[in-house]
């Protein structure tokens, strides 16, 4: 029963953080093959093409409260944007600031930005009213204290060409202002490559929350109680038969924190909020939503369980330590876990302190 367990727990652990990226990575290999030996066989375009006759119109949505510190950059980066001006309105959903915020929204004297206040609801209460009131026929969501590349709009709004596509996520860049090699970068490459394949088969499991669109027509209200936005949105959308692709051209940035306990707390929050969320989308849980289902299970659920998984790998390692092999594992789970608290006092110089901060983090 303890090697049992111990196998269970490592290999999900190994199979949600290694296993899963590689299975992508292979499928999208086998599509490319199959696409390959297709046209060859009865030839065809091979390019894709989904230009539109007109652009349709834009609402860049701005949810904000208390964003004094940096809503002036916000509204003025997003009226920068290179999108047809007579198509694009900048909205902001004032969430009841108390800080000044409305009144810098009132100084961008510009047609296009639209300021809407209402008393504090949170983000959820903030879409809901907002949205449905977007005049365009697309809303691209994003947060004041991200910077969206000026060109990032087009390239979101041209996989909208396809019927098929109900929303699209964009790429977020994280930065660090004083350590370039800060381990978030790290983990966002790695769960951008993820959303780049799984954007491959039209089923990204939860947008940047920076930067993603949505058709505004496709639009649901959300529960009051909804925390993370940009997971149950999209989808929702992708559980409707819609597709929901990544497009790493279109950029944005946003700085992050190296206060590992902030760090913490936000990542406990939004993991809380997806677990809160599953009650929302329970058909995208069962097989019968294909792979949409599989890279829920895969890149999500089982990864919220990685804490437990890892406490019952320890501690179902213990009785085994009469055989050589599970004094290994046992060793490499002590070592690790040694790593990641010297990653945390600081105590390593150099390329081992990197690799401690890594492990910590």
């Amino acid at each position: 029963m303890a090697a049992c367990l111990f196998w269970s727990a490592a290999l999900l652990i190994l199979y949600t953080y290694f296993l899963y990226p590689l299975i992508l990575i292979g499928l999208d290999g086998l599509r490319q093959l199959l696409g390959n030996v297709r046209y060859l066989r009865f030839g065809g375009d091979r390019r894709k093409s989904l230009p539109f006759d007109l652009l349709p119109s834009v609402t860049v949505l701005i949810a904000a409260h208390n964003e004094a510190t940096c809503i002036a950059a916000k509204v003025s980066n997003s009226l920068a944007i290179d999108y047809p001006r007579e198509r694009l309105e900048v909205l902001v959903g004032s969430d009841g600031s108390t800080d000044g915020t409305d009144e810098i929204v009132r100084k961008a004297r510009d047609p296009r930005v639209v300021l809407a206040r209402a008393e504090r609801s949170g983000k959820a209460g903030v879409l809901n009213r907002c949205i449905p009131m977007a005049s365009g026929e697309i809303v691209v969501l994003t947060d004041a204290n991200t910077m969206i590349d000026p060109g990032a709009v087009k390239k979101l709004v041209r996989h909208f060409a396809d019927p098929d596509v109900g929303a699209v996520c964009g790429r977020l860049r994280l930065y660090n202002p004083t350590r370039r090699g800060y381990e978030e970068s790290a983990y966002w490459q790695y769960e951008s490559l993820i959303k780049l394949y799984e954007g491959k088969h039209g089923a990204v499991i939860g947008a940047n929350g920076g930067l993603y669109a949505i058709r505004r027509s496709l639009f649901t209200a959300l529960p009051p109680s909804t925390i993370v936005d940009d997971f149950v949105i999209p989808l929702r959308i992708l559980d409707r038969g819609y597709k929901v692709p990544y497009e790493p051209a279109a950029e944005a940035t946003e700085e992050t924190t190296e206060d590992y306990s902030k760090e913490f707390r936000r990542r406990a929050r939004i993991a809380a909020g997806n677990f809160h969320s599953l009650r929302l989308l329970p058909g995208l849980l069962l097989p019968t939503a294909g792979f949409a289902a599989f890279a829920l299970w895969s890149h999500k659920v089982l990864r919220w369980f990685a804490p437990g998984l890892m406490a019952l790998a320890l501690a179902a390692n213990v009785p085994l330590l009469s055989s050589r092999l599970y004094q290994l594992t046992l060793l490499a789970q002590l070592s690790f876990y040694a790593l990641a608290l010297a990653g945390r006092l600081g105590v390593l110089r150099g390329l081992p302190r990197k690799v401690a901060s890594a492990a910590y983090y």
